[in-house]
C-alpha cells in the first residue's frame, strides 16, 4: 500500500502497511533519526509471508511525519530528565496510529530507540501489546546498554549539510556500528541514505529525539509489572548499544526470551533476517496460543 498520513493527537503520521488487511497487526518502530525506510520492504514482505498485517511509520520528527519544536538541552535531558517531549508520548503516538487504522491490540516490534518505545507502549498501554519484540535495545538504565567512546561520538557529531555528505556520514557511521560478522553491503547503505535524505532528515528532531531518551527514567522497574509475551533480540557486538541493554531487558520482563545473535552489532544485516522473523513470529503465536484472536 502507498505511503498515507494519518492525523495522531495534533501530529500528523506517516505510514505503509504490507500484507492482508485481515492479517495479524505488526507494528514497527524504528529508532532515532530513522525513517519507516529503515524497516526494509523485503523484511516486511516476508513477515507478511508470515500472515502478519505490518505496518510501518515514521516516528515524530522523522521521515514524513510532522516535525515538532523545541530546542533539546541533552545535559538538561540527561540530568534533570528534562526534554521537549518523552517517549511516553511518542508510544502515545504508535498507540493513536493503532487507532486511527482501527486496531484494538497489535504485535509490536522496535529497533533501538523503537525497542524502548515499544517497551513503554507495554508499559503504558498494555492492552495494546498482544506481543512484544526489543531489537538492539535497552531498558534506559545508565549502567547497562552503554555505547562505545567511539559509537557515542557519532551520536554528537554535527549534522551534514548536503546530500552527499548525509550518504558518506551514514556508510562511516554503519562500517562502525554494523555488523562485523556479516558482510557489509555500501551500495544498499547507500541507497537507504539517498532514500533516507530525499524523504526528509531533520537534525533538530534527531537531537529532540535522542533528548528523549536520554531523558527517560529506568523502564526495567515498570517492565517487571509486564506479562506481555516478549523476545529480546540483541546483536554480541554491538557497539552502540551494548549487548548488556538487551540482557538486562530480558532480565526485567517476566519470561522473556532472550536471542543473542553472534557478529550482530547495531544494524539488521540481511543474512540475520530469518531468524528474526521467525522469532518475532514464534512469540506471536505463543502470545496466541494465551489471548486467541477473536
Amino acid at each position: 500500500m502507498a505511503e498515507q498520513i494519518a492525523e495522531v493527537g495534533g501530529i500528523e503520521l506517516c505510514h505503509e502497511t504490507f500484507g492482508d488487511a485481515g492479517g495479524r497487526p505488526l507494528l514497527l518502530v524504528m529508532g532515532l533519526g530513522a525513517p519507516m525506510i529503515w524497516w526494509d520492504e523485503e523484511f516486511c514482505a516476508s513477515l507478511a509471508a508470515q500472515g502478519f498485517r505490518v505496518i510501518r511509520f515514521d516516528n515524530r520528527d522523522a521521515g514524513r511525519s510532522s516535525r515538532l519544536r523545541g530546542r533539546a538541552n541533552l545535559a538538561q535531558a540527561y540530568l534533570l530528565h528534562s526534554a521537549p517531549y518523552s517517549l511516553a508520548d511518542m508510544a502515545a503516538d504508535a498507540a493513536g496510529l493503532l487507532d486511527a487504522l482501527g486496531i484494538p491490540a497489535a504485535h509490536v516490534a522496535g529497533a533501538s530507540m523503537g525497542g524502548m518505545i515499544a517497551q513503554t507502549l507495554a508499559i503504558r498501554h498494555p492492552e495494546r501489546v498482544l506481543s512484544l519484540t526489543s531489537i538492539m535495545s535497552s531498558t534506559g538504565g545508565r549502567l547497562v546498554g552503554r555505547p562505545s567512546g567511539r559509537a557515542m561520538s557519532l551520536l554528537l557529531t554535527a549534522p551534514p549539510r548536503s546530500r552527499a555528505e548525509y550518504v558518506e556520514m551514514l556508510v562511516r557511521t554503519f562500517r562502525l556500528i554494523g555488523s562485523p560478522g556479516y558482510p557489509f553491503d555500501e551500495a544498499r547503505m547507500r541507497d537507504r541514505a539517498e532514500r533516507t535524505f530525499d524523504r526528509g532528515v531533520h537534525p533538530g528532531g534527531t537531537l529532540r529525539q535522542l533528548a528523549a531518551i536520554m531523558a527517560d527514567r529506568d523502564r526495567a522497574p515498570r517492565l517487571r509489572k509486564v506479562r506481555t509475551p516478549a523476545l529480546v533480540v540483541h546483536g554480541a557486538r554491538d557497539p552502540l548499544v551494548h549487548v548488556s541493554g538487551g540482557r538486562a531487558t530480558a532480565r526485567a520482563i517476566p519470561g522473556a526470551d532472550l536471542d543473542v545473535v553472534p557478529g550482530m552489532g547495531h544494524d539488521l544485516p540481511r543474512e540475520v533476517w530469518p531468524r528474526i522473523v521467525n522469532g518475532i513470529t514464534r512469540i506471536a503465536d505463543r502470545a496466541e496460543e494465551v489471548t486467541p484472536r477473536a
